[in-house]
C-alpha cells in the first residue's frame, strides 16, 4: 500500500498560523476589541498586503495614497491625523455612509491583517526641527500663506499644512520644497483648460485657466483656479482639457530660499501642532 505524502512544513505552519489566529479572534468580541491581536505578528501585516493589493488599489492606490479623481483618502496619512486601530476595523467592516467606501465582509483575521498591513505603510513623524520659530512664521507669511494655510489661515490653492509636520519626515517636506513635481499630491493635480469666452459682443476668443483638479466624472470636471476660485466645466465645452506634469507651486532654490530659512519655516510648522 502506498504512503501519503507527506504535507509540506510551510503548508503545516501556514495552517497551524491560521489556526492560531482563529483562536485568539475568539477569545473576545471584535466590536469591542481596541487593539489589533495581530500587530506584534509580522505575516499579518504580508497578509494584509495581499488582500489590500486585490480589494482596495483600485480606490485608494498601490502605494496606499489615492488616485487622483476618486475621493479615497491618502490612507498612509489616518494614522497621524489620530485614528485607531480599532476605527480603521470598523470603517474597513462597516463602509463609510455616503461615499464610495462601501462596508465589507471580510472575515476578523482578514479585517485585522489590512489593520496591520497599513498601519506598516502609515507615514512616521518628521525628525524635531531646530530653527527659529518667529523668524519662520514671517517667512511662511512672505514665501507660503498665498497657497497654504495653517489653522485655517492662508490660501487653499495648496495643501493644509497645518499637520505637515507630524505626516511627513524631514527629507520629504525639503523634497516638497527644492522639487514640488516629483510628487504631487492626490487632489493638487495642475491641470489646464481651455475654452471659448465672450469677449466683447458676440466676439469670442479662447481663455486659458489653470488650477489644481479637484474632481472629473465622465462629462465634467471641477478644478481651483489659480485665483483660488473654484470652477465647473463640462468637457464637452472645452477646447483643450490638459493634465500638467509641472506643479503650480515654484521650486525654490538654495538662493531663494537657504536652508536655515527652510528650517525655520518648517520649526515653525512644527509649534503650530
Amino acid at each position: 500500500m502506498k504512503k501519503s505524502p507527506k504535507p509540506k512544513l510551510s503548508l503545516i505552519r501556514s495552517v497551524t498560523w491560521l489556526f492560531s489566529i482563529t483562536a485568539v479572534m475568539c477569545v473576545a468580541s471584535v466590536q469591542a476589541q481596541q487593539i489589533n491581536p495581530l500587530e506584534s505578528d509580522p505575516r499579518a501585516a504580508r497578509a494584509g498586503g495581499v488582500l489590500y493589493r486585490s480589494q482596495c488599489a483600485t480606490c485608494h492606490g498601490g502605494d496606499a495614497r489615492g488616485i487622483t479623481g476618486i475621493d479615497a483618502p491618502d490612507l498612509t496619512l489616518i494614522w497621524a491625523a489620530g485614528t485607531t486601530d480599532e476605527r480603521v476595523f470598523q470603517t474597513i467592516r462597516n463602509g463609510v455612509p455616503g461615499s464610495i467606501m462601501p462596508p465589507h465582509g471580510f472575515t476578523d483575521p482578514e479585517t485585522w491583517m489590512l489593520v496591520s498591513y497599513l498601519r506598516s505603510v502609515a507615514a512616521t513623524a518628521a525628525t524635531e526641527f531646530s530653527g527659529d520659530a518667529v523668524r519662520g512664521s514671517g517667512l511662511f507669511l512672505s514665501n507660503c500663506a498665498r497657497c497654504h494655510r495653517v489653522r485655517g489661515e492662508g490660501g487653499s490653492l495648496g495643501p493644509d499644512l497645518s499637520q505637515i509636520t507630524s505626516r511627513r519626515s524631514a527629507a520629504a517636506l525639503i523634497n516638497s520644497v527644492r522639487e514640488p513635481s516629483a510628487v504631487i499630491a492626490r487632489r493638487y493635480q495642475p491641470v489646464t483648460v481651455v475654452f471659448e469666452s465672450v469677449a466683447t459682443g458676440a466676439s469670442r476668443s479662447p481663455q486659458r485657466v489653470q488650477g489644481t483638479l479637484k474632481s472629473e466624472d465622465a462629462f465634467s470636471i471641477q478644478m481651483m483656479d489659480t485665483n483660488q476660485q473654484l470652477r465647473a466645466f463640462m468637457k464637452a465645452d472645452l477646447l483643450e482639457f490638459l493634465r500638467e506634469s509641472d506643479s503650480l507651486m515654484p521650486a525654490f532654490s538654495r538662493n531663494e530660499l537657504s536652508s536655515a530659512e527652510l528650517e525655520d519655516i518648517l520649526t515653525f510648522l512644527q509649534s503650530q501642532l
